[in-house]
């Protein structure tokens, strides 16, 4: 019988570095997508923020920290990344395992914003895109959520079957930022 061994999305493939921005991957954890039964959003969000500490976010937002957050991922639907959900959410929303469904990569250092202005059709500047902030966006041609987590910090999610294009791309922005700041 072959012998299966668990591999994260980005196994072998991270962390990177160019110039002073770096890309890691952050370690799996649990990942749960939850929308809200109708008529239930209120009821959801107090449930939610009882049982872990943050409700709801609004749209284009994230809640919470490193180890348990709460990101906006699209109409009605919001991912609870790090806690195991509390049953008492289920009474009011819908909730699905996404935990090997996603790659979860972070960037990082002085230039990130600029690796990724390379790569988005989105503003995330510090002026306009603070921490806390998120969209659902393209980054070249994969749909993906970026999340501000650091004045110099994003958290970017794409599927998982994306991984190894997710990093390709971001690395060749990385590398163009870094050459363009090394003249």
């Amino acid at each position: 019988m072959a012998e299966m061994n668990a591999k994260s999305p980005c196994d072998g493939l991270l962390p990177i570095a160019a110039g002073d921005v770096h890309l890691s991957e952050i370690p799996m954890t649990l990942m749960t997508s939850i929308s809200p039964f109708k008529g239930q959003t209120a009821a959801l969000s107090e449930a939610l923020k009882a049982a872990h500490g943050m409700a709801l976010p609004a749209p284009n937002r994230a809640t919470g920290r490193d180890g348990a957050r709460v990101v906006w991922i699209g109409r009605e639907q919001v991912m609870l990344i790090g806690p195991e959900p509390a049953a008492s959410l289920e009474a009011h929303g819908a909730l699905t395992d996404q935990s090997d469904a996603w790659a979860v990569v972070r960037l990082y250092g002085e230039g990130a914003e600029d690796v990724l202005a390379r790569l988005v059709p989105v503003d995330l500047r510090a002026a306009v895109f603070k921490r806390g902030h998120t969209v659902r966006t393209m980054l070249q041609h994969m749909s993906v959520s970026i999340t501000r987590v650091g004045d110099s910090a994003f958290q970017i999610m794409a599927f998982r079957s994306m991984a190894k294009t997710l990093v390709h791309e971001v690395e060749t922005a990385m590398k163009g930022v870094a050459a363009r700041d090394a003249s």
